[in-house]
């Protein structure tokens, strides 16, 4: 098959997503290309992509995608139809809202010229964060329906954002899997930490959505719950950076608190002790999976599809709330060892969330989405 993908920003877990269906999909056999947005990402992206490149035989075309909805996207889809088209692909695998868009709406035009594609969209939360209850919620929302009619097949990340489409859109009106994302067996290989590693370890993207706002705020509780001072790594880059690092020196952090850039993910799991995921919504994060699967202690919020990977009720989740942070990270730092008892294990996590099993079944709802288009 001829399989491209499209999303907006190359960066987090979409990105990771996307990399590690291109692997095995190009060691199936199958010819993958990439379309994403040219304006994000960096140095550490730009490096992932040059090791991509080589493999795709569908190479890696970017253009300018506006995160939001505006009158540049005009211009922004002409630009990303006229690459699609050129690559004639079989499979159209949209990601994230706006590749879900472009996705569907782009294979629809190539099947009107009597190209057959199959069209399929994977939410990664997307617009599905959003409030109901607001008039923006409702605008997308109502989209999500109508693109529905385009779609030849949606796949989703976790039960969580299956339950969520349902409450917010619907039951959907086309086929649909679960399909969990999916580790390389060599992410089971255990990371030790730095002699020097700090008591706390944030990885993941600046921005409010992610919590580092709620990380740092809770850093002052947790000292005083232990009587010590603490220290942090942050690691990653987004829109809200400066905002955190002023916040960090106004509450007199700064010699404690360390900002370092997007590195590979069990490069940035020896800085840190204990590895917080502060939250406020998530779809399946792959940064959660990855740092259980190195066998790194975890605190983390009980939002999305977090739960399905601890378990419902697991004492390691907390409500995205600082006061509620700072207690669940001090007890952890005041006995690891007790604490490092209450993670699944990596053999539970690999039975459950192999990238090949991932691979497998998404391979199969193309195949399925191709016979019916």
């Amino acid at each position: 098959m001829r399989i491209v993908h499209c999303f907006r920003s190359p960066v987090g877990g979409i990105f990771r997503h996307v990399r590690d269906l291109a692997q095995a999909q190009v060691t199936a056999g199958h010819a993958v290309g990439i379309v994403c947005d040219s304006t994000t990402g960096g140095d550490f992206e730009e490096h992932l992509f040059a090791q991509m490149k080589e493999m795709l035989a569908l190479g890696v075309s970017r253009t300018p995608m506006q995160r939001h909805v505006g009158p540049g996207d005009i211009a922004s889809a002409w630009r990303t139809y006229r690459i699609i088209k050129e690559l004639k692909p079989d499979i159209l695998h949209g990601h994230g809202a706006k590749g879900g868009v472009y996705a569907r709406m782009f294979g629809s035009l190539l099947r009107v010229s009597r190209s057959r594609v199959a069209r399929l969209y994977s939410p990664h939360g997307g617009s599905l964060h959003y409030d109901e209850g607001t008039l923006t919620g409702k605008l997308f929302f109502g989209l999500e329906r109508l693109m529905e009619r385009f779609s030849d097949h949606l796949l989703f990340v976790s039960d969580y954002e299956r339950r969520t489409f349902i409450r917010k859109i619907g039951p959907p009106n086309v086929a649909n899997s679960l399909v969990y994302n999916g580790l390389t067996a060599p992410e089971f290989d255990p990371v030790v930490a730095e002699a020097d590693a700090a008591d706390l370890l944030y990885i993941g993207m600046m921005r409010d959505l992610k919590g580092p706002d709620l990380f740092i705020a809770a850093l002052p509780e947790v000292e005083k719950r232990l009587g010590r001072e603490v220290g942090a790594v942050m690691v990653g880059d987004g829109e809200d950076l400066p905002r955190y690092k002023a916040e960090v020196s106004r509450l007199g952090f700064a010699s404690r608190v360390k900002f370092l850039d997007p590195m590979p993910a069990r490069r940035a799991f020896a800085l840190g002790r204990l590895i917080v995921v502060p939250s406020r919504a998530e779809a399946m994060p792959y940064i959660v999976l990855e740092a259980l699967a190195a066998g790194l202690p975890m605190v983390a919020t009980a939002v999305g599809g977090i739960p399905e990977i601890f378990g419902q009720n697991s004492p390691a989740l907390v409500y995205p709330d600082a006061g509620e942070l700072a207690e669940k990270m001090a007890e952890a730092l005041a006995d690891p060892a007790s604490y490092r008892m209450l993670m699944p294990t990596p053999a539970e996590l690999q039975a459950r969330f192999g990238a090949g099993v991932m691979a497998a079944a998404i391979e199969k709802a193309y195949f399925a989405a191709l016979g019916r288009s």
